[in-house]
């Protein structure tokens, strides 16, 4: 296996996508731990940028996201998580955080 390449701050962005739907749900951070946690459980563990702390995605709501699959991009620095999502990705409520339509100008 190549090389997983993590950032200067030792985070590498992790792509949820839904494994059933190919909908993608949420982009998110993994430090090396997070990523094998997430690995250990098989569920979705990330590191939160804002809180400084890991994020076990639906410890609290129930919304955990089962992994089906952890794919490495090309270059070794970005990560595709296919889950089974037992709920809404967003806090919002919101089924997927890309919601939100930009509009031309």
């Amino acid at each position: 296996m190549r090389e997983i390449r993590f950032d200067e701050h030792g985070l590498i962005p992790a792509i949820v996508q839904d494994a059933r739907t190919g909908q993608v749900l949420t982009l998110a951070y993994m430090n090396r731990e997070s990523l094998q946690k997430t690995l250990e459980l098989g569920e979705t563990v990330f590191w939160s940028r804002s809180r400084q702390q890991f994020w076990h995605k639906g410890e609290t709501s129930g919304n955990i996201q089962r992994v089906v699959k952890i794919m490495l991009d090309c270059d070794g620095d970005a990560l595709l998580v296919q889950v089974i999502p037992a709920g809404p990705a967003c806090h919002t409520g919101a089924v997927s955080c890309f919601f939100e339509e930009l509009e031309r100008e």
